[in-house]
């Protein structure tokens, strides 16, 4: 999965400070930037597998735009990184569906546009239906 992160910068007395804004009470650092990106990848990775094995649900993400409009983050970096929280879910299962054939054209193109797979696509319509 995906997931937005924002870097406070850091100097030579101060490390770089990492939050997670979708996932709260996510956050860590790191001496430089390089640290503080791989930190946020355990961070992520660490909060995902307690949420899921407590039989949650990892949030589905804000933009970009939206968090950086934040005005909290003023003056932070922006950056996603990239996690896969998803081995935490248990393996894939192979299923056979029916839909009609202009509804999965549309997803097709959806899902190319948003460099994910069909099933990735409907797995997060799912996802995100049943935290509605």
């Amino acid at each position: 999965m995906r997931f937005v992160i924002a870097i406070e910068p850091g100097d030579e007395n101060h490390a770089f400070g990492v939050v997670v804004p979708d996932l709260p009470g996510c956050f860590s650092a790191g001496d430089t930037l390089d640290e503080a990106f791989e930190n946020a990848r355990e961070a992520i990775d660490l909060w995902c597998e307690t949420v899921i094995q407590d039989g949650g649900m990892v949030p589905s993400g804000n933009t970009l735009a939206h968090h950086q409009a934040d005005p909290e983050f003023a003056g932070w970096v922006w950056s996603v990184v990239e996690v896969p929280v998803e081995r935490y879910m248990g393996p894939a299962e192979k299923i056979n569906i029916t839909m009609p054939r202009m509804l999965l054209s549309r997803i097709d193109d959806y899902a190319k546009a948003h460099g994910i797979s069909r099933s990735g696509f409907l797995a997060q319509a799912a996802q995100q239906a049943m935290r509605q």
